[in-house]
């Protein structure tokens, strides 16, 4: 892992800190000259009602910006028919940022049946249809319109996974990387604070956005690759086709000396072979035109992508578009705990901006009084993109800025009754847990650390997870510490005392958990843990709610359709929910 990588507040603060920190982040003129200022150095557009809380990006990284001493400005959820919202905070100094939002707009606008949904939780009022389909290639065409040279940097979930040729459910068809589309100048993907931070004071210092090239966690479109760069093609990595098991190249396997004419003439030499060096190493992916008419390159390319996801040993990637070439740097390095505390204790006011009065906003009730503990995930689940956007690096923040942070929310939430709604992340029971060896994690190349089996290196031990939960439900004025995250049960059973600690005292009545299948043909495709971890896990919850006096009830999660699932598969899970007398509420077909 790169170490001589910056503090994210080691930089010194754009001339502009000397305005000071703003209330909450303007969205209007008149909110600008209250602050004194004539323009705004940079402009975030977003999807996504604008709600200064750390759970929501553009609070997130808006107050991240500010507190480099750049004046910040908010247009959310613009009306996109014209170029009018998009100008009325003026051209920015320095560059627009846009992101459609905390949901990739096509997923927030349409069920899996592509039917539309009827409401938007991130919306006042719940309102559907304020934002436009794919918004993050619309807000850049207006953007585009409007400030004719202004730099566009692009950024968000939908960004993220959208930057090289992927599937379109919607359309049914390959679709090429959302940088040609929107035209964007940069795009930033996964948890883009230290990219979108040197961007930031880069365009500051004068430099121009084209020659910025060497920020890790961004891609751009170049016409050629540079000649300084060792080129490996991506069927050098990966072989197209089938997955079949690797054989082991330490077997002992017996030998027909018949076909050795003389065995003590035969001459093994090892030769050394130079590598280039990786910093200057790119993978050629199959170009958007190949995987677009060849499912096998298109899983190929897949495969060859998320084998660099290791912040420790990815190389660069390039993928052509016609006659242009889609350039991904490394992935960015994830953040050290002090820069995790710091970035989420920054002066949220934690509540929608005044502009929307008493309006009610769905996304924000669910998690105004949840807490983010830690980022990531190594589970590596084949249907899921948190490896993707947020890498399999777990960030964790310090116990001290957790209970901080509850003691603020306490403090300062007039509406506040006690309870906090969640302390989680993409999973709830990650927490502080990490390769047992810097260098190993750093040359780690397998995709999960929990399948097919729990890796021998990976620590498991829940005990600061547990003592970090005792210490928030200690808390005057703290009634409930619920956790709401998914659990992941096969590292939960690892910890007999972090399953008593979250029955006795962290469920409301209900858990919800993710098996995802009973049946181990589609469980080895999505690379989940067989129904065997499950039921060890409901024995230990069942006798721990008894222990405690308390009717408890787990509700699992299941996948209908997931590739490499059978009818036999659906009717030997149908078999099974009947047998422990559960009727489907839902159906989560792939």
């Amino acid at each position: 892992m790169p170490r001589d990588v910056p503090d994210l507040f080691s930089y010194r603060p754009y001339w502009a800190h000397r305005f000071g920190t703003a209330p909450v982040l303007p969205m209007s003129r008149a909110e600008m000259d209250e602050l004194g200022w004539d323009s705004c150095d940079i402009i975030l557009v977003t999807g996504d009602a604008y709600v200064d809380h750390p759970s929501f990006g553009m609070a997130l990284i808006g107050r991240l910006l500010e507190a480099q001493g750049f004046r910040v400005g908010i247009i959310a959820q613009p009306d996109w028919r014209s170029t009018k919202d998009f100008e009325k905070l003026g051209r920015p100094n320095l560059f627009f940022g846009i992101t459609a939002g905390n949901m990739d707009s096509m997923v927030n606008r349409y069920t899996s049946d592509r039917r539309i949904r009827r409401d938007d939780a991130y919306t006042p009022n719940g309102e559907g249809g304020r934002r436009p389909d794919r918004s993050v290639v619309v807000y850049s065409q207006r953007v585009r319109e409007a400030f004719k040279g202004v730099p566009i940097v692009i950024g968000g979930i939908e960004a993220s996974l959208r930057r090289i040729a992927h599937y379109d459910y919607w359309s049914d068809k390959v679709r090429r990387s959302i940088l040609p589309d929107s035209k964007a100048d940069l795009l930033v993907f996964g948890n883009a604070e230290r990219a979108i931070v040197e961007i930031a004071h880069r365009l500051g210092r004068g430099e121009a956005i084209d020659t910025i090239r060497d920020v890790r966690g961004t891609a751009f479109m170049i016409r050629d690759i540079p000649d300084d760069w060792h080129v490996i093609d991506s069927s050098d990595v990966d072989t197209p086709g089938r997955l079949e098991p690797r054989p082991n190249p330490y077997a002992a396997e017996p030998c027909d000396k018949a076909e050795v004419a003389n065995p003590s003439e035969l001459v093994v030499r090892f030769e050394p072979r130079r590598r280039p060096a990786r910093e200057k190493t790119v993978l050629r992916l199959p170009s958007f035109e190949q995987v677009r008419a060849d499912p096998v390159l298109y899983a190929h390319a897949s495969r060859v992508f998320h084998l660099e996801t290791n912040p420790g040993n990815a190389r660069a990637l390039v993928q052509a578009h016609g006659d242009r070439l889609v350039w991904l740097n490394p992935p960015p390095v994830p953040l050290r705990t002090r820069e995790l505390d710091r970035l989420y204790e920054l002066p949220y006011t934690r509540r929608p901006h005044p502009a929307y009065g008493e309006a009610r906003i769905p996304a924000w009730e669910m998690i105004r009084f949840s807490i983010n503990i830690m980022r990531g995930c190594f589970g590596g689940c084949t249907f899921c993109s948190i490896t993707e956007h947020e890498g399999r690096i777990i960030q964790s923040r310090s116990e001290d800025s957790v209970i901080r942070e509850i003691e603020t929310i306490r403090d300062t939430q007039p509406d506040f009754t006690g309870q906090i709604s969640d302390l989680g992340g993409p999973t709830a029971n990650m927490y502080r847990l990490a390769c047992k060896s810097r260098e190993i994690e750093a040359a780690c190349r397998r995709l999960s650390c929990v399948y097919p089996g729990i890796c021998k290196n990976l620590n498991t031990d829940h005990g600061p997870l547990i003592r970090l939960y005792r210490r928030a439900r200690a808390l005057p004025g703290i009634r409930k510490i619920s956790i709401a995250s998914g659990l992941r049960y096969d590292l939960a059973v690892r910890s007999p005392e972090y399953v008593k600690e979250l029955v006795t005292h962290h469920v409301g009545g209900y858990l919800k958990i993710a098996p995802e299948h009973t049946e181990e043909g589609p469980l080895s495709k999505m690379m989940k843990p067989g129904i065997g971890t499950y039921d060890t896990f409901k024995e230990m919850f069942d006798r721990f709610s008894k222990e405690a006096g308390k009717e408890q009830y787990l509700i699992p999660y299941f996948i209908s359709a997931h590739p490499g699932t059978t009818d036999e598969d659906m009717l030997n899970l149908a078999l099974w929910l009947k047998r422990n007398d559960f009727r489907p509420d839902q159906v989560q077909a792939f």
